[in-house]
């Protein structure tokens, strides 16, 4: 009986798991609603950064939508890595404490502050303290020229 139980759990799993799989692949045309955990995902720091962070790719699968909208989470010791901007872009700190290097001067950030980062700047973010720095991320998918 508990060989049974344990197999048909696995199913439903394995049939939940292809059922979100399929779905998050499907380009969608309407206007819908997503939920962060809905759709988190583990990664290292962008741009070659460290540590761990948890990524919200909020409209994603958004068909024609050329804005990309994410929250990002760095887990402590996690950075974005210094990168130089083919676009604008837009840091908005939600919670936590970071220390933003912009075009070559440091700072501190925390909630409130929003960054804007313009194209052929160079920027990188360091989580800092013991609580996750959490940011909304906002830039055109193709940059304007």
């Amino acid at each position: 009986m508990t060989h049974r139980i344990r197999i048909n759990s696995l199913l439903a799993i394995a049939i939940a798991t292809s059922c979100t799989a399929t779905h998050a692949a499907e380009p969608r045309r309407d206007s819908y609603v997503e939920n962060a955990r809905d759709i988190a995902v583990q990664q290292p720091g962008p741009h070659e950064g460290q540590g761990t962070t948890t990524a919200y790719p909020f409209f994603e699968q958004a068909d024609g939508f050329d804005i990309v909208f994410r929250q990002r989470a760095l887990h402590p010791g996690a950075t974005i890595g210094e990168h130089r901007n083919d676009k604008d872009e837009i840091y908005y700190v939600l919670s936590g404490r970071g220390e933003l290097l912009l075009d070559g001067t440091r700072r501190e950030v925390g909630p409130g502050d929003a960054i804007l980062t313009r194209d052929g700047s160079t920027h990188a973010l360091a989580q800092r303290g013991k609580e996750d720095l959490v940011i909304i991320v906002v830039y055109r998918k193709r940059a304007q020229r």
